[in-house]
């Protein structure tokens, strides 16, 4: 089945005609596997990329992962890869460069047309618009509302760094404003916001940048290496320790409700509403 948003922690892409890791994409442990076939797939290759879609999905969908595919936008070459992928019938359709709600409502007519066209359900297959300019993080909160079928959106980074004419570096200093801002609308929207992508290969930057993230308050994070899937998983994964510092929170809390108090001292900190009601959360989550 389907997970549920909120479980959808690490979301893995692969070009298209990249035959080797497709293939071993089952593997990875990814929850979200993504056919990309926009930057990753030089147009050349995108004719093949389109006719084995629907096998590769297939294939993705019959190991038990969440199956995706990243189209090019609309006015490219976008309503080609949709003709094609949707008969394979991907779980979520990705849209690179959304800046305005327009670009999404388009593909939610394109998308219901298809679906009515391959025999599918109508309604059944999600949309991820993707924010990579300055003018998209502005409007995420509208572009996040613009369509029922909205399960995310996803950050990236190196378009928004280019927009923003931003020095890249592994500590992703230049991102931290957008990141914030780009949880902030997602959260008011009510829709997943995933992070974007660590793009330097060592672990150790990949756990310092997740671990980042998820103070935040980010619960999913994408990626192009399938050796990160694992290590997002696990940081994004509520630990046995977290859990249980969760259940001490709700346990001296309600003790202190059902004495009448309105708030408790827990470790030095004043355990207040809010906490509690994070702690749960974080509980549901485990």
């Amino acid at each position: 089945m389907p997970r549920t948003p909120s479980r959808r922690r690490s979301w893995l892409f692969i070009g298209g005609a990249d035959h080797d890791q497709l293939a071993a994409a089952p593997a990875s442990g990814s929850d979200v596997v993504i056919l990309e076939l926009e930057d990753f797939t030089a147009p050349s290759e995108r004719p093949a990329a389109r006719a084995s879609a629907p096998r590769i999905l297939t294939a993705w969908r019959d190991a038990g992962i969440e199956t995706a595919v990243r189209v090019n936008p609309l006015a490219d070459d976008g309503m080609a890869d949709l003709a094609a992928v949707m008969r394979g019938a991907p779980d979520l359709v990705l849209l690179p460069k959304v800046n305005g709600a327009e670009q999404v409502v388009a593909l939610d007519q394109a998308v219901t047309h298809l679906e009515s066209h391959n025999g599918l359900p109508e309604g059944t297959t999600a949309l991820v618009p993707n924010i990579e300019s300055a003018l998209g993080i502005m409007h995420t909160f509208t572009i996040a509302r613009s369509s029922p079928r909205i399960a995310a959106c996803l950050m990236a980074s190196e378009d928004l760094a280019t927009d923003l004419g931003a020095e890249r570096g592994r500590d992703a200093v230049e991102l931290s404003y957008a990141r914030q801002r780009f949880l902030l609308e997602c959260c008011a929207a009510k829709v997943l916001a995933i992070d974007c992508p660590y793009t330097w290969v060592d672990h150790d930057g990949l756990r310092s940048d997740t671990l980042y993230a998820r103070r935040l308050g980010y619960r999913a994070k994408c990626t192009v290496d399938p050796s990160h899937a694992e290590v997002i998983n696990a940081l994004l994964t509520p630990s046995p320790e977290d859990l249980a510092n969760a259940r001490r929170v709700v346990n001296v809390f309600e003790s202190a409700r059902a004495s009448g108090q309105g708030r408790v001292e827990l470790d030095g900190s004043l355990v207040e509403l809010p906490i509690y009601l994070n702690a749960k959360r974080l509980l549901e989550r485990g």
